[in-house]
């Protein structure tokens, strides 16, 4: 072979390589989002945790508190609430809003409660957040009566994943619930009152069962010096019979409310305490984001 091309060939190559090497690599372009996608609060989390003795797999959604990665070592208290395909939502944007301007409220983990998996909600929380069977069951289309196996359920699966997967604050549990909820919660609190700390009871159905919960109360109090436990109310203020569509059609909700906290304060538990407020031109349907947020100003106080 002749030396003068065998000398090209190799300065040919020994150039291929050098560019090889140096030329810079490219990256392919992420692809462009797509139009019309759902939206989707970020920074939340949807974990399936079934319950091993009913067979059925419900959702739970988490949102952390915007300080969490950045101190690891703290520990959050936790507000757990019921109906969360609803209040799940309107309850983290407004904390965040809430705290605009300088804390007002505590930082805190929320967990919102939802329901069984291919169930309806309706079908779901009438099962699993009333005490006590519709009587005559005859007259009800749907189920009740599960609320102490779905206790049960919280007790011993959803509030050990939990505080086993987040910096949770087993001392500083909060429960929310509104109306059935509300109910769901009366009924822990008259049954296991230290499986959460304090109590958000909005627009309590304290109708259901020929007032049953009342009679849950009074058992409680046969036995009991003490109920630990904070306790808040919210109702609408037109949650009673009267004169335009708004108002309630059957039951006077504030009138047992407040028959409510009477007797709970007539109790003289040491370490309970007992709130409540009537909020005024709202309904049952319209109160919950007025209500949610005095909840959270009454039970979450920032601290100095």
């Amino acid at each position: 072979m002749n030396l003068r091309v065998l000398a090209a060939g190799l300065v040919a190559a020994l150039f291929a390589c050098a560019c090889t090497e140096t030329a810079p690599t490219t990256q392919p372009a992420p692809p462009a989002p797509l139009e019309g996608q759902p939206y989707v609060l970020k920074d939340t989390q949807v974990w399936t945790v079934p319950d091993p003795v009913s067979g059925r797999d419900y959702e739970v959604f988490v949102s952390l508190p915007a300080s969490y990665e950045a101190e690891p070592q703290r520990r959050y208290p936790t507000l757990y609430v019921t109906d969360a395909d609803y209040s799940f939502p309107i309850l983290r944007q407004m904390a965040r809003r809430i705290n605009l301007d300088g804390p007002v409220i505590q930082e805190f983990i929320l967990v919102g409660l939802s329901y069984a998996k291919g169930e309806g909600g309706a079908a779901s929380r009438s099962r699993d957040y009333t005490p006590v069977p519709c009587q005559p069951e005859s007259h009800c289309q749907l189920i009740h009566g599960g609320g102490g196996a779905y206790q049960a359920y919280l007790k011993s699966e959803v509030l050990p994943f939990i505080e086993g997967r987040f910096r949770a604050d087993p001392e500083a549990r909060v429960l929310l619930g509104h109306s059935y909820g509300g109910l769901l919660g009366a009924q822990i609190l008259f049954t296991d009152p230290a499986l959460f700390q304090a109590y958000v009871l909005g627009s309590p159905s304290f109708w259901f069962g020929q007032r049953h919960i009342m009679k849950m109360e009074a058992d409680y109090a046969q036995s009991h010096t003490d109920l630990p436990a904070e306790v808040f109310m919210y109702i609408g203020a037109f949650e009673t019979p009267g004169p335009t569509p708004r108002h309630a059609s059957r039951y006077d909700m504030v009138g047992q409310m407040s028959a409510m906290e009477q007797v709970l304060k007539s109790r003289a538990y040491p370490n309970l305490t007992v709130r409540s407020t009537v909020l005024a031109e709202e309904d049952h349907l319209t109160v919950a984001p007025a209500g949610f947020t005095r909840a959270l100003l009454a039970v979450l106080p920032a601290k100095p």
